[in-house]
C-alpha cells in the first residue's frame, strides 16, 4: 500500500479523498486472498485464507503485540509451489483457525511428477500465551508411495501498527537474524527506543533444512501414511515445547474460555440463523476480551484497534452490561487508573478527563504518535459516569461506586470546567496539538462534522449526543449521590443537569429543518445537518415527549433508514455518501444506541425494524460476523449489504450492539433492592420467534426464562429460578419511566 507522510489532520494528503489525517487508513485494493483473525490477550493475528501470513497482496497480515508486527511473513509450499485451497474457517469459538489445502498439479522434467488433490495438509493454528501454535498434517490418498518438499517461509519486519497503516518513518533501527540450532531461529530487531524486539521460531521434527527464513522437509509418504509439524512462534523469544505446547494449549484456551464465560448470560431464539449470529457475536466479544491488571477490557477491533480505547470500552460494557456486569467493572476499574491527572495539550490531557486510546509500540514510544496516551475524547468522559451509574443499577454493587467516586468526581470537575471554556454550559472540543484528532466525538473522521452546505465545521465544537451524554451523567451522578448520603451534592448535580436540559433545547433544536443540529460551531452556528448523533441524546432523556416523537419518525424514515439499519447522516444531506466512513454509513453501535431512545418513548416497533436490519445483513457476511459499520446504499430483495472496506471485524461494539437490542425490546430492567427482573413492554421480533434467556444473574440469584409471541402480546414462562430473584412481566400503557434514576 503507499506509505503516507505525517501530515496536519485538519487537511488531508493529496493521497487521501476522504478520512482523518495523519491517522487515515487507506484502503487501496481489495485484498487478493480473503483475510481471518485471531486474538488472545495482547496478540492478534491476521492470516489469509490459506494460513499464511503476508503472502498475497492487499492484507495487513501478520502476528502482532502490544502494537509491533513481530512475524510479517509465514508461508507455506509445496515443492515449490502454493497449494490449492480446499476450505478455510474460524472455529465457532474462536480459538482455532482450521485450513484444509491440497497439492496442485506439480511437474519434472515436463511430466506430472504428483497429481493434483494427491496430499491433503490441514493446518490447525490457535494463540496463546504471546505465541502462535500450528500444527501441519499431510496425508497421502494416492495408491502409491509419493516424495515432495514442504517448506515455510518466514520474516520479520517489527512495523509498528501504525507503520502498517500506512504512515512512512524517515528512520528504522537495526534488525538481524540468528539460527538456533537445527531447528529454531531467531529474527531481532533494535528499535530506535533502545529496546530489542525478538521473535523465535521453533520446527518439530527438525527441518531438512534450516536456512535464514525457511525450513524445509524433504517428506515420503506410504499410501495412506499421515504425518505432522509443529511449529512455535514467539513473540518474546520465549519457546514453549512444541508438541506438547500445542495440544496442552489448546486445552487450556478452551477451559479459559469456558471459565470467562461461565456467569454471562445466554440467548437462544426460534431462528438458527439468528442463533448462529448471537453465538458469533459471543465468540468475538470475548476473543475480544484482554486481562489487564485492573480486570477484563474489551479491546475495540482488529486489525487496527486491538488496544484499551475508552469511548469504546465504555459503550461495549453498556451493551453487554445486562448479561455480563462484570466486564464493566473491569473497564471502570481500568479507566479510572488511567485518568488523566494534569494539563498536556500535545496529548489533549486534562485533569479529570477519562482516556481516548493507549499505544505500546516504538512510535508510541518515541512520541512519533500522541498515543501513547492519548485523550482526544469529549465523550469518554461522560460515558464514563454513565456506565458507573448504570452499573450500581444493575447490580446494587454500591462498594464500587464508593470506590469510584474520587474519580468520579474528578470527571464532573472536567466536565464543569475544563470542557466548557467560554462557560455557555456546553461540552466543547478542539485540539491541543496539529498531530491530535480534529474532531473528538465518536464520529472522529476530519470531514465528519458539517454546515447544511458542506462546509467543516471550525471549533470548538459542541456536539449535540456530547450534551446528552453530559445531563445523564449528571443524572446518575446526582443518584448516586443520593444513594451514598451526599445529598446536597446531589441536588447540585440535578440542577446542572436540569439547566443544560433548557439550554440544550433552546440552542441545538432547528426549527426550520425539524431536528436537532449536528452541533454548534465556535461561534456558536449551528451545523443544521440532519445526522444520527441526536438519536443518542433520545436515549438520554434530554429531548422533551413532542420533539422526541418527531426525531424518532425521522430516524425511522427513508433516508435515515436504508432497510439495513439507521444511517449516520440522512440521504440528501452535503456530504450525505453511503460510502464514506461517518457521512451515511451503518454502524450497528449507534443504531443500537438509538434503539434505547426509541425504547424509552415507547417506538419498539423501530427497535424491531433495527434488529431484524441488523440480522438480516449479518446473514449475508462471512462467519456471520457483525463489522464494525457497512455502506448505505439502500436495501434491495435479493441483495446482500455493501461492506466497508476497511471496516475492522470483529469490533467489540459492533459485536454487542445484538445484546443492547434485545434488552431494548425485552424492556430488561434490574432491580436489586427488589430482587426482582422487570420485562417492560416486551416485544418479540417475529423472525426470531420465540426468545430464551438463560443465566440471568442478580446478585447470588439466577434465572431461565422465555419470551414468546401470544395473542394480542407475549407471553413470560419462567423456566427455571435458583437463589431467591422474582421475573416480572409489566404492561403499561403509561409513558416509560425515568431511565437515569437508581
Amino acid at each position: 500500500m503507499p506509505k503516507l507522510k505525517l501530515t496536519e489532520a485538519g487537511a488531508p494528503p493529496a493521497a487521501v479523498a476522504a478520512g482523518e489525517a495523519p491517522f487515515y487508513i487507506p484502503a487501496t485494493d481489495a485484498p487478493a486472498r480473503a483475510r481471518r483473525n485471531l486474538k488472545h490477550n495482547d496478540t492478534f493475528a491476521v492470516f489469509d485464507s490459506h494460513g499464511d501470513i503476508g503472502a498475497s497482496a492487499g492484507g495487513e497480515d501478520g502476528l502482532f503485540d502490544c502494537d509491533t508486527r513481530y512475524l510479517s511473513h509465514l508461508e507455506l509450499l509445496i515443492t515449490g509451489s502454493r497449494p490449492l485451497l480446499l476450505h478455510s474457517a474460524i472455529s465457532d469459538d474462536n480459538i482455532s483457525y482450521y485450513v484444509d489445502l491440497t497439492n496442485p498439479d506439480i511437474y519434472a522434467e515436463g511430466r506430472i511428477a504428483l497429481l493434483k488433490d494427491t496430499i491433503h495438509i490441514s493446518r490447525h493454528i490457535f494463540l496463546r500465551e504471546g505465541s502462535l501454535r500450528e500444527r501441519i498434517g499431510f496425508m497421502n490418498h494416492a495408491a502409491e508411495p509419493v516424495t515432495f518438499t514442504l517448506s515455510l517461509t518466514f520474516a520479520s519486519d517489527f512495523a509498528d501498527i501504525f507503520e502498517v497503516r500506512g504512515i512512512e518513518r524517515a528512520r528504522r533501527g537495526q534488525a538481524w537474524s540468528e539460527l538456533l540450532g537445527d531447528n529454531g531461529a531467531r529474527l531481532n530487531y533494535r528499535g530506535l527506543d533502545a529496546t530489542v524486539r525478538s521473535t523465535s521460531i521453533h520446527f518439530e521434527p527438525a527441518p531438512s533444512r534450516l536456512q535464514e527464513g525457511a525450513a524445509s522437509y524433504t517428506v515420503t509418504l506410504a499410501p495412506q501414511e499421515r504425518r505432522a509439524i509443529f511449529v512455535s512462534v514467539a513473540n518474546h523469544g520465549q519457546l514453549p515445547e512444541t508438541t506438547l505446547s500445542f495440544f496442552r494449549g489448546l486445552i487450556a484456551s478452551k477451559r479459559e474460555l469456558k471459565a470467562l464465560t461461565r456467569g454471562v448470560a445466554s440467548i437462544e431464539t426460534s431462528n438458527s440463523i439468528v442463533n448462529d449470529i448471537l453465538c458469533r457475536s459471543v465468540s468475538d466479544l470475548y476473543m475480544l476480551m484482554t486481562r489487564t491488571p485492573d480486570g477484563l477490557y474489551p479491546y475495540a477491533g482488529i486489525p487496527w484497534y486491538s488496544t484499551t480505547f475508552g469511548r469504546d470500552g465504555i459503550i461495549t460494557a453498556l451493551q453487554m452490561l445486562w448479561m455480563d456486569p462484570g466486564v464493566a467493572a473491569g473497564v471502570l476499574r481500568r479507566l479510572a487508573r488511567l485518568q488523566a491527572a494534569r494539563l498536556d495539550r500535545k496529548i489533549d490531557a486534562a485533569p479529570g478527563k477519562i482516556l481516548h486510546e493507549m499505544r505500546g509500540g516504538e512510535m508510541a514510544a518515541l512520541n512519533e504518535i500522541p498515543f501513547r496516551q492519548y485523550y482526544g475524547t469529549v465523550d469518554a468522559t461522560p460515558l464514563f459516569v454513565i456506565l458507573a451509574g448504570q452499573y450500581a443499577r444493575r447490580t446494587g454493587d454500591w462498594d464500587l461506586v464508593r470506590e469510584l467516586w474520587p474519580t468520579i468526581e474528578r470527571a464532573l470537575a472536567w466536565i464543569d470546567g475544563q470542557a466548557d471554556p467560554d462557560g455557555d454550559g456546553f461540552l466543547e472540543y478542539a485540539r491541543g496539538a496539529s498531530t491530535g484528532l480534529s474532531n473528538q466525538g465518536w464520529k472522529d473522521s476530519y470531514d465528519s462534522v458539517f454546515h447544511s452546505d458542506g462546509r467543516l465545521a471550525e471549533g470548538p465544537i459542541a456536539l449535540v449526543e456530547v450534551q446528552a451524554y453530559a445531563f445523564a451523567a449528571r443524572r446518575v451522578a446526582s443518584a448516586c449521590a443520593r444513594a451514598l448520603g451526599l445529598q446536597e451534592r446531589a441536588d447540585v448535580l440535578s440542577a446542572q443537569a436540569e439547566r443544560l436540559r433548557r439550554l440544550f433545547n433552546e440552542a441545538f433544536w432547528c426549527e426550520d429543518i425539524g431536528f436537532y443540529a449536528l452541533a454548534l460551531d465556535g461561534k456558536k452556528m449551528p451545523c443544521k445537518v440532519r445526522s444520527s448523533n441526536p438519536g443518542h441524546a433520545l436515549w438520554c432523556g434530554i429531548i422533551p415527549p413532542k420533539r422526541a416523537a418527531v426525531v424518532a419518525s425521522a430516524l425511522l424514515d427513508s433516508d435515515f433508514f436504508s432497510g439495513w439499519g439507521v444511517r449516520t447522516v440522512a440521504k440528501g444531506e452535503a456530504r450525505y455518501n453511503p460510502m464514506s466512513y461517518h457521512n451515511g454509513s451503518i454502524w450497528p453501535h449507534d443504531n443500537a444506541l438509538i434503539a434505547r431512545g426509541l425504547a424509552s418513548i415507547g417506538a419498539k416497533r423501530g427497535v424491531i425494524d433495527q434488529f431484524e436490519g441488523l440480522m438480516r445483513a449479518t446473514s449475508y457476511l462471512d462467519h456471520r460476523r457483525i463489522p464494525e459499520l457497512f455502506c448505505g446504499f439502500r436495501r434491495r430483495p435479493g441483495r446482500a449489504p455493501t461492506l466497508y472496506p476497511a471496516a475492522c471485524s470483529p469490533q467489540a461494539w459492533a459485536a454487542a450492539a445484538p445484546f443492547s437490542l434485545i434488552q431494548s425490546m425485552l424492556g430488561l430492567e434490574f432491580r436489586p433492592q427488589d430482587a426482582e427482573v422487570r420485562l417492560n413492554n416486551p416485544v418479540v421480533p417475529p423472525m426470531a420467534g420465540a426468545v430464551t434467556l438463560r443465566n440471568v444473574t442478580l446478585g447470588n440469584a439466577s434465572a431461565d426464562f422465555t419470551v414468546r409471541p401470544s395473542i394480542g402480546g407475549v407471553a413470560l414462562e419462567v423456566l427455571r429460578t435458583r437463589g431467591d430473584l422474582r421475573i416480572s412481566l409489566v404492561i403499561d400503557d403509561s409513558p416509560p419511566g425515568n431511565a437515569w434514576a437508581l
